[in-house]
């Protein structure tokens, strides 16, 4: 059972997500709080699965209240103010609901929850790769990102960069596509490797640079459902 929390200062918003709860299996909500202060304690002394956050709450920022948990659990914001979609994929948030939002669109976003799990769990675990030292087992969640050249492709990990001869297409096909999306013409990301996103690039946790390509900005917000 997925053990759920809200903190949202709008009673309405706690009974659409009561009721959406209730009729989701597999998940039951053990708190909601409607000032942070009380949550923050909570949180600080209870293991949680899923957090549900509002950001524009009176005397604190929910993008805030996020980087100031210690442990922060997997969250999802739930929000009028479509301008934080980027702070939400900063903080590696699951989803970014914008109010008012269906219960199809609230099944979709707890459904990623699923989908992280999986992914970090180690489902689709490994990418089986030649290159000039032979055959080698890559674990797709070593892999900061793919690079197209031509003819060949760069898969970049923390410790090496393999060269084979493969087409990006090709190796986006083999990737895990949970945490995999492309966002340039040349460049394939691990979504769990990025630490920022700006406006033209993606910030990697190795501080590498990825040019975000103009026609891939709407297919990655589209990926992230910002």
């Amino acid at each position: 059972m997925i053990r759920c929390v809200i903190l949202d200062d709008e009673p309405l918003a706690h009974q659409v997500l009561e009721h959406y709860l209730t009729e989701t299996p597999g998940f039951t909500l053990v708190a909601k709080f409607r000032n942070a202060v009380e949550a923050y304690e909570y949180l600080g002394k209870n293991k949680i699965d899923l957090l549900f956050l509002d950001i524009e709450m009176p005397l604190v920022n929910g993008v805030n209240f996020l980087k100031a948990l210690p442990n922060a659990p997997q969250t999802i914001f739930t929000t009028a103010y479509k301008q934080y979609a980027f702070d939400g994929f900063e903080l590696n948030a699951i989803d970014y609901l914008l109010k008012p939002f269906s219960y199809e669109r609230f099944v979709k976003a707890v459904g990623k929850l699923e989908k992280r799990v999986a992914a970090t769990d180690g489902i689709t675990s490994t990418l089986v790769i030649k290159d000039k030292d032979g055959m080698l087992n890559l674990k797709q969640q070593d892999i900061l990102f793919v690079e197209g050249c031509k003819d060949y492709v760069k898969i970049v990990t923390d410790q090496k960069v393999h060269i084979i001869y493969h087409t990006l297409k090709g190796i986006l096909e083999r990737l895990n596509t949970a945490i995999f999306f492309q966002a340039h013409r040349s460049y394939i990301v691990n979504k769990l490797q990025v630490s920022r996103i700006t406006q033209d690039h993606l910030i990697l946790t190795n501080q590498t640079l990825i040019p975000i390509g103009k026609s891939y900005k709407k297919e990655l917000l589209l990926h992230i459902d910002m």
